[in-house]
Parts: C-alpha cells; sequence; structure tokens
C-alpha cells in the first residue's frame, strides 16, 4: 500500500559527499516519523537520523556533525546529506516510515526502502 523509493547511493572517496533520497507514495493519510537506517555486513541494522513530523531531529553518535537529515512533509520525501565521509559509512542504506494511513487512526504501519549502497573508499 506504501513504497519507499530510495536514491543517491554509491561511491564516495573519504572525506567526500552524497545525499541520499528517499520519496514515499501510496495510501498515505500522515507520516509521523521518517528514518535512515544503514547495515554493514552482518545482521544488525542501525539507526542513523532520525526525523518526526514536529521537526525533532535525532542521529547517532557516529554521524553527528557530519550527516544532516530533513524531510519535506507536503511531499512525503526525506533526505541525508552525508558529508565527510569514512570508510566505516560504508553499508547498505534503507529508508524507513512509520506511516498512518486512515484518518483519525493513531496506528503506523512501518515500511522501509529496497536499501542504496554507499561505498567509501579510495
Amino acid at each position: 500500500q506504501v513504497q519507499l523509493v530510495e536514491s543517491g547511493g554509491g561511491l564516495a572517496q573519504p572525506g567526500g559527499s552524497l545525499t541520499l533520497s528517499c520519496a514515499a507514495s501510496g495510501k498515505i493519510f500522515s507520516i509521523n516519523r521518517m528514518a535512515w537506517y544503514r547495515q554493514a555486513p552482518g545482521p544488525q541494522r542501525e539507526l542513523v537520523a532520525s526525523i518526526i513530523s514536529g521537526g525533532n531531529i535525532n542521529y547517532a553518535d557516529s554521524v553527528k556533525g557530519r550527516f544532516s537529515i530533513s524531510r519535506d512533509n507536503a511531499k512525503n520525501t526525506v533526505s541525508l546529506q552525508m558529508n565527510s565521509l569514512k570508510p566505516e559509512d560504508t553499508a547498505v542504506y534503507y529508508c524507513n516510515a512509520r506511516v498512518v494511513i486512515t484518518p483519525g487512526s493513531r496506528y503506523e504501519y512501518v515500511y522501509w526502502g529496497q536499501g542504496t549502497q554507499v561505498t567509501v573508499s579510495s
């Protein structure tokens, strides 16, 4: 019912920059929280940054001061500006959204994008 489509991954050199974008579409009444997670080889997916509809933002300690998350509520999009990239930022990055699909409901459906690869290497 809801699709998240990511774009903007790729290869960057250490110290370089990349911008990831994610667009949500489908049966959406509101999106309370949008976030980026990442997963390096291994089972654990970690939160990189999140932003709620009121604007409150959280970052993982490992990316504070280097990454910046923003969203456009009207367009249901979220972006992640990644600066001063490090090899340890290499991972598959996933967009995440908590979506209310029914007006008046408080139930949130959780959706994930398909993931986009970010590789930081010289």
